[in-house]
């Protein structure tokens, strides 16, 4: 999977979709997308007022509000398909997501989901469908 396909899979075809799962490639080329974003509109906010980190509220200000609301969906059905392809259930993100309000917990949860995030997906199908990487392999074949 590409950098286009990853970036159109998860924006067109998987935008709220909270069942399978996700490669590494998916999600880490998604993220990297999301990074340039960010970077290409703080640049251009920096061109137009002179100041990259100018306070001044202007059209970029707006539309980086507006982009992390229509890319917030995405962001996290994906984390969800991302643990699902680590066989963990998807609450298990809300939950480590939920601790990070407990002080000094949040130390040990980022970077736990991190990890989570880092770690190769369960070779073949789980609980929560067929490996994004090879859907073809099936589990009857070991039984």
């Amino acid at each position: 999977m590409g950098f286009t396909e990853a970036v159109r899979t998860v924006l067109t075809q998987k935008y709220a979709t909270l069942s399978g799962s996700a490669s590494r490639l998916e999600y880490w080329w998604f993220q990297l997308f999301y990074f340039l974003l960010g970077i290409a509109l703080l640049l251009a906010n920096g061109l137009i007022n002179g100041n990259i980190f100018s306070q001044q509220s202007n059209t970029f200000s707006v539309i980086g509000g507006l982009l992390s609301i229509a890319v917030f969906v995405p962001q996290v059905c994906l984390q969800v398909r991302r643990f699902h392809d680590r066989n963990i259930s998807g609450w298990w993100y809300l939950g480590l997501l939920l601790s990070c309000i407990i002080p000094f917990v949040g130390v040990i949860s980022l970077p736990a989901i991190f990890i989570i995030n880092l770690l190769r997906g369960t070779e073949g199908p789980n609980k929560f469908g067929a490996d994004p990487l090879r859907p073809e392999i099936r589990a009857e074949v070991f039984a």
